[in-house]
């Protein structure tokens, strides 16, 4: 499987990012509108942040899911036992904020959200016909007036040794959301599941932008567009002693829209985590 990297900036970038999408799962885009230099400030302070004690003054909240996430409560991926090997805090527009960090997240949330629509209004052009006419409302329109759009910001420790058989920092998965957007993290690891079933590593250069289908765009799109599993693996020799920062925005549009003939996004959503249950907080 070949996972192009695309020019945000030629001329036929939407074209051959749908493509992309279409065929993986996965589309790569490097020249893109968000901030390199946000994005790094935003690592550092939030790597600071997750080694310091001020993290446990936030704890999630059970029922809102804000706030921070510990390694001991972190996510189970569907069908598997062991934990994940991360920790991290749940951004949205309504929820708790560190006080010990700037608003550097809370911007690039905006920034992100904006660029949503641009990848959206892509994606809507380039669908099929038959396709287009199964969105309930256009895309972007489905992110109007929801305050569930998640921005993540995820820390995987470096690795002690002590970690249990089998726990790895991100167990094979599949996100809930529509588009998931994710600048290359700090560290490699990211790989995605082929159509020919072999794990393929997905670009890390820094600066690129990675943006993958959610459940809920496959779901609309009638699977033209896939939702794609994917990994992060432990690092090997001297990758296991460093952290790994990342930054994924998950779009989630209001619960009234509707995702197919079987689905609105809420009875979707809430489907989803009945089958996560007991593998709470599969927020994606």
């Amino acid at each position: 499987m070949h996972l192009p990297v695309v020019d945000f900036q030629s001329p036929t970038a939407a074209a051959d990012f749908c493509q992309s999408l279409h065929e993986t799962g996965f589309g790569v885009l490097r020249n893109h509108p968000l901030s390199q230099s946000l994005v790094e400030g935003i690592y550092a302070e939030w790597l600071d942040f997750f080694r310091s004690d001020a993290k446990n003054n936030y704890a999630q909240d059970p029922v809102k899911f804000d706030g921070y996430f510990s390694p001991s409560i972190s996510e189970t991926a569907k069908n598997h036992t062991q934990r994940d090997l991360k920790e991290f805090f749940h951004i949205y527009p309504w929820g708790r904020y560190p006080t010990e960090v700037s608003d550097a997240a809370q911007r690039y949330y905006k920034e992100g959200s904006e660029l949503a629509v641009t990848l959206l209004k892509w994606v809507e052009a380039h669908s099929p016909a038959d396709v287009k006419a199964r969105y309930a409302v256009p895309l972007p329109d489905m992110l109007e007036g929801s305050d569930h759009t998640l921005l993540r910001v995820l820390h995987y420790p470096p690795l002690s040794g002590q970690e249990e058989p089998g726990a790895v920092r991100a167990a094979a998965h599949g996100d809930i959301n529509l588009l998931t957007i994710l600048p290359a993290a700090t560290e490699p690891g990211l790989q995605v599941l082929g159509k020919d079933d072999v794990w393929h590593d997905v670009p890390c250069d820094f600066g690129l932008l990675i943006v993958n289908i959610g459940d809920m765009l496959e779901e609309a799109s009638g699977h033209y567009y896939p939702s794609t599993v994917h990994r992060v693996l432990n690092p090997t020799g001297e990758g296991r002693f460093k952290p790994r920062i990342s930054l994924p925005l998950f779009l989630h549009p209001r619960r009234d829209v509707v995702l197919s003939e079987r689905y609105t996004v809420g009875t979707y959503f809430d489907e989803r985590m009945q089958e996560l249950r007991g593998s709470k907080p599969k927020m994606q």
